[in-house]
């Protein structure tokens, strides 16, 4: 028999202690709160659900992702969020169905992978977010990205970069100005996602036409110009897009870096026409995403959305959300009308339960010296 060692977690599963775990509820309280002002309201949705009715909503989302278990009550197959952007696509489409559109959603909570990465080696991830339903529309995309931004600048984060993508653009251009055979569309993509001229030019002519999405690529307004070049070259085909990059990169402002790819797919599985992922300096990779997607109904109609995901455990590890409390050490005999005084004036108590109690090793800063509280 195999002995474990105890307090062993699985893999990729962890702890929060304090004071980290406290710092983990202020920042996503901060943000919760900023989009609050926007008006977007909080839903809280289970941690797991039947696995069809997670995987039916987002139309990218597999079985074979999911961490699943068989529920012993319904014998059914149980599936582990691994993302809470389609729960709230369901309670959209269901319990909120006849809500007025647009309706504006908020939530947090942990989500659980079937497998982690090299960048993100934990399993379970606190998730952040909000879903504005009922709109993909180049407005619905402004409002996304800056209420983004804002909840970020809220939480302290400084040194934010945006990306913007268009997911869809190669299917898209596929189907239109600059057709490609079904078997080669998904190498194109490949080629495209790293960079590689050379083997997007060897799969053949009309693959290499799609060579110059790779020099529009970079700081925003640089490679907006070079992707506006290439469209000259197709028609116009992308007018709409491009006028909705510029509207969308319109209203950010000056203190935020903005950068283009426009045929970045990886984490855009679900989302179509527009796509963006949240950088801060100082962090490895992404903290964040959103953007445009399809929300899949009952009838088999589809309802559009605009959202946006924040996944800030890096941040929480590297202090964000941090505070240091006023803790205040109430030795045997203390006035409880006045501690509970304190408590209101923001105070962090902790009571003696003996004699001999240190209060500096309960993290206490000061102690109740009669009425007043005095530093160590």
């Amino acid at each position: 028999m195999t002995i474990f060692p105890p307090g062993l977690l699985p893999e990729g599963l962890s702890d929060r202690l304090p004071p980290q775990a406290e710092a983990s509820a202020r920042l996503a309280r901060r943000v919760l709160d900023t989009v609050a002002t926007h008006g977007y309201e909080r839903v809280m949705p289970p941690l797991a659900e039947f696995e069809e009715t997670l995987t039916q909503r987002l139309k990218s989302m597999r079985a074979q992702d999911l961490l699943r278990v068989v529920d012993p009550v319904s014998q059914r197959t149980l599936a582990f969020r691994p993302d809470m952007t389609a729960q709230a696509g369901r309670i959209a489409a269901t319990r909120l169905a006849n809500a007025p559109r647009p309706l504006r959603l908020s939530y947090a909570g942990p989500v659980i992978r079937l497998r982690a990465n090299q960048l993100r080696p934990e399993r379970e991830r606190l998730q952040v977010g909000a879903e504005l339903i009922g709109s993909d529309s180049v407005a619905a995309a402004v409002e996304i990205v800056n209420v983004a931004i804002e909840a970020l600048q809220a939480a302290g984060v400084t040194g934010i970069t945006i990306d913007f993508t268009l997911p869809d653009l190669i299917d898209s251009l596929a189907a239109g100005p600059l057709p490609l055979a079904p078997d080669i569309i998904e190498a194109v993509r490949t080629e495209l996602d790293a960079k590689d001229a050379g083997a997007l030019t060897a799969l053949g002519p009309d693959a290499a036409a799609y060579l110059p999405l790779i020099e529009a690529t970079g700081p925003f307004h640089a490679a907006m110009d070079r992707l506006e070049a290439f469209n000259a070259r197709i028609g116009g085909a992308i007018d709409s897009r491009i006028a909705g990059l510029r509207a969308i990169a319109k209203p950010i402002g000056w203190d935020i870096t903005l950068t283009l790819d426009p045929t970045e797919r990886h984490g855009f599985e679900y989302q179509n026409w527009f796509g963006f992922s949240i950088f801060a300096e100082g962090f490895i990779g992404e903290i964040g995403r959103g953007g445009s997607y399809a929300i899949a109904r009952a009838d088999g109609t589809d309802e559009p959305a605009m959202g946006f995901s924040l996944y800030p455990d890096p941040l929480i590890d590297a202090g964000f959300g941090g505070e240091s409390p006023r803790r205040l050490f109430l030795p045997l005999g203390h006035d409880p009308v006045r501690a509970a005084d304190l408590r209101r004036e923001g105070w962090q108590t902790v009571a003696a339960l003996s004699e001999g109690e240190d209060g500096a090793a309960q993290r206490c800063s000061h102690w109740l010296n009669g009425a007043d509280p005095t530093a160590y």
